[in-house]
């Protein structure tokens, strides 16, 4: 039987009050899981469970068509655990996507942060790529200290929030959420391929860092294993 990694994927579907819709950005989930699924059983959380949101829907990627054509996955996706279901002791990672619905329903979910906290206490591994860090604002590890206080990292960047004109519409900006908190930012190239490593925390800063995401937390899992 394969180990299990736990991915998370937004239920939050509106782009604020724009009228646009969102979700969780489809090779967010798809370029990671391409590297990790052949490897390991991959298990699937949202807030809500059932089937997420999807935005970034771009099946001329051809990753992104293989995935949604496969039926399997389908089921899957279509039938999303809420954290209540989750039992973090089986899990040797957890990987939030990204997609800006994860800036509304990832930083307050304290079921959430909890069971990434005990996956990581488990000495497991945290990932996350682009909005997905606001999975990582909430968690407390035992001793109560900020899980990102002192850790390099990184994630979409402000300088690429105002680029993709968002700025003004998601609740917060993540960088500056994430340093406030006391984490290193560490900011690549706008729209560049930059993955982070800071010991069992792997964060990628955009979509074009999702397979490079992928690899990285392959690489640290096999290396200790």
């Amino acid at each position: 039987m394969k180990d299990k990694i736990l991915f998370v994927v937004t239920s939050h579907g509106e782009l604020g009050d724009t009228g646009k819709k969102t979700g969780y950005f489809l090779s967010e989930v798809t370029h990671p899981w391409s590297v990790l699924g052949e490897y390991y059983d991959i298990d699937v959380v949202s807030p809500k469970g059932g089937r997420p949101p999807v935005d970034g829907f771009d099946l001329s990627d051809p990753i992104n068509a293989r995935f949604w054509n496969d039926a399997a996955w389908q089921e899957k996706m279509g039938s999303t655990m809420t954290p209540d279901d989750v039992d973090p002791s089986l899990y040797k990672a957890i990987f939030y996507a990204g997609g800006h619905g994860a800036m509304w329903d990832f930083p307050h979910n304290e079921k959430l942060a909890s069971i990434a906290s005990r996956i990581y206490e488990n000495g497991g591994f945290v990932a996350a790529v682009c909005h997905g860090p606001a999975g990582l604002l909430p968690i407390r590890l035992a001793d109560g200290e900020e899980f990102v206080k002192g850790r390099k990292l990184t994630s979409f960047t402000n300088p690429e929030e105002y680029a993709n004109g968002t700025a003004d519409i998601v609740p917060f900006l993540l960088e500056t959420a994430l340093e406030n908190e006391g984490a290193i930012f560490q900011e690549g190239p706008m729209w560049g391929d930059n993955v982070v490593v800071d010991g069992r925390l792997i964060t990628g800063q955009n979509p074009m860092s999702a397979l490079s995401l992928g690899k990285a937390l392959l690489k640290a899992l096999q290396n200790v294993e």
